[in-house]
């Protein structure tokens, strides 16, 4: 039977730290916790409910803290996990029988569905997503920044089940996320040359709301889908309006 490495990345999650730690047990007693400077609880806790913790430093950087993970244990596979995602219990069967089968000849995608201020999406902006997320460890690396992306040569496949992805919870805490994303994305643009032009910047928030109302059909998610399309549209233009400031001040 192959082994298995549950990584999170974690900065004050004391809130989800216990319940996160458990639900991966019922994988693996192997569970590593990426903490990058929490000054709550959260290293505490995951200790205390057997977690192995690592540090390193928060360089607004996803892929490098997610490579950091790999170094931090020796077993054949890895899985990613965020805070907030729960793996349901028939994924939670699909994964100890890939363990068990001993096969390492595939990288395996996982179906994540959000759940954000009470309610479960299926449309628009947080449309249900399939995430690559368990590897054999030696078989992967991760890129960019934000909204970064893992590099394996492996054929794809995907495994029955899914993540619960327990998002925003309340408007703070949207508009926080929306401040770091948007930052980290505009500085990693403009390092890899890329520019924009104010109508540029229009027409790009004019798509985002298209595609996440129309082409994803945000408004059969009701009133609260409507509205998150909405945000979508000042999401876009403010990561690109910080990518125009950038510029502006280099040039």
């Amino acid at each position: 039977m192959s082994s298995l490495a549950i990584l999170i990345l974690t900065c004050n999650e004391e809130e989800n730290i216990v319940s996160v730690v458990e639900n991966a047990k019922k994988c693996t007693d192997e569970v590593v916790i990426i903490d990058s400077g929490s000054t709550d609880k959260t290293v505490e806790l995951a200790k205390a409910h057997g977690a192995k913790v690592a540090f390193r430093a928060w360089t607004n950087d996803f892929a490098a803290q997610r490579n950091f993970a790999l170094k931090q244990t020796e077993a054949d596979w890895v899985l990613y996990l965020d805070a907030d995602e729960r793996l349901n219990e028939e994924l939670i069967d699909e994964v100890n029988r890939i363990l068990a089968s001993g096969n390492m000849d595939a990288q395996y995608a996982i179906t994540r569905k959000s759940v954000a201020f009470g309610v479960t999406f299926n449309y628009g902006v947080l449309y249900p997503d399939r995430v690559l997320r368990m590897f054999p460890r030696q078989e992967v690396s991760w890129v960019n920044k934000v909204h970064e992306h893992p590099t394996c040569k492996l054929p794809e496949r995907r495994l029955s089940g899914h993540i619960e992805h327990h998002t925003y919870r309340d408007w703070h805490e949207w508009e926080e996320k929306l401040c770091l994303y948007t930052t980290i994305w505009a500085e990693d643009a403009y390092k890899r040359g890329k520019r924009i032009s104010m109508p540029g910047i229009f027409f790009h928030s004019v798509g985002g709301f298209f595609k996440m109302f129309i082409v994803r059909r945000g408004f059969l998610d009701g009133g609260i889908g409507t509205y998150l399309c909405c945000t979508h549209f000042f999401y876009t233009m403010l990561k690109y309006l910080k990518l125009h400031e950038l510029q502006r001040r280099g040039d």
